[in-house]
């Protein structure tokens, strides 16, 4: 299996680094698991992005499989994520 490099944009991690230890351990821990574990549905109408389910918290994120790269775009509650 192909080892994928994670990289957090600034929203994404801003927000992680906002919860408490605990969230945050379930967060990272979820986000190195990508881009083949978890909770995963594409977004509709959005092409090659997805969204991680990781509780009532959701992380969006695109996968570009020529460069072997995670691109955690942001995360955030279930409500307002989608906004």
């Amino acid at each position: 299996m192909k080892q994928y490099k994670i990289v957090l944009m600034k929203p994404a991690r801003n927000f992680i680094e906002k919860q408490t230890p605990n969230i945050q351990e379930r967060l990272l821990k979820a986000i190195y698991q990508l881009p083949h574990k978890g909770n995963i549905k594409p977004l509709t109408g959005q092409e090659d992005i997805y969204r991680l389910r990781v509780g009532n918290y959701r992380i969006i994120y695109s996968v570009h499989d020529d460069i072997l790269t995670v691109e955690v775009m942001t995360a955030g509650n279930r409500g307002d994520i989608y906004k």
